[in-house]
């Protein structure tokens, strides 16, 4: 006979399942319709769940909306802290950072565009206050991450000393979301136009901001590194 301890927790692990159900079709719906456009009734056809029961997890569509994209933040967040935790120098560890981001792009366009959404206009106007807040929160763990890298490469004095970590992670950020962004929408117009491939823009743009950010010495490791990988 079940115990009653095993049967909370059976109930909570089918909670848990249903409640990624929900999350995984209000995904696939947001992605295909965006906040405005998507329904409650679509997200609980796609669930295959009453509409009730979705209220029975989420207060609405803005409710779940939020909790994709935490979810999302998420998944990059944990993708951050295991290359930041494998110690491998703070030079390496931007640039592996720089890759991983755009990994992320490459296999999560979707969650990427709901990231950039969330930072215009139009969003902040379809969402509370509370919701809103609750983003920003889930935003601030990477930001805080990047922030103290760089601030470690500071006191470690391998970034210059006059450096404003604060400053520099909002560059390399903005910088390489923004050229994204152009791979997302104009990749192709770009190759043809320009004859550049905007993933390898990226690299070397995230390489200049990164040189401008070293002190003399590490510079001149990080440009031998450089010039010791090139291709004879």
């Amino acid at each position: 006979m079940e115990s009653i301890m095993g049967i909370h927790e059976r109930k909570e692990r089918e909670r848990e399942q249903r409640r990624e159900v929900i999350l995984n079709a209000a995904q696939k719906v947001f992605f295909e319709k965006g906040l405005q456009s998507a329904t409650m009734d679509e997200i609980a056809e796609e669930a295959e769940l009453s509409k009730g029961t979705l209220y029975l997890y989420y207060k609405g569509k803005e409710d779940l909306y939020l909790a994709v994209m935490i979810r999302g933040i998420e998944t990059l967040y944990d993708l951050f802290k295991e290359v930041i935790g494998k110690n491998d120098g703070i030079i390496m560890t931007i640039q592996k950072l720089s890759a991983v981001y755009i990994r992320f792009f490459r296999e999560h366009g979707n969650l990427f565009r709901m990231f950039h959404y969330y930072q215009t206009p139009q969003f902040h106007k379809q969402v509370s206050e509370e919701i809103l807040q609750l983003c920003n929160e889930a935003n601030q763990r990477i930001w805080k991450m990047v922030v103290d890298l760089l601030r470690k490469g500071v006191d470690e004095g391998v970034l210059r000393s006059d450096l404003n970590p604060e400053e520099n992670a909002v560059i390399l950020w903005s910088s390489a979301s923004a050229i994204l962004m152009r791979m997302d929408t104009r990749r192709e117009e770009f190759k043809q136009m320009l004859n550049v491939d905007l993933e390898n823009v990226l690299r070397k743009s995230n390489a200049l901001l990164l040189e401008s950010m070293m002190t003399e010495s590490s510079r001149k490791q990080f440009q031998s590194a450089l010039f010791d990988h090139q291709p004879s």
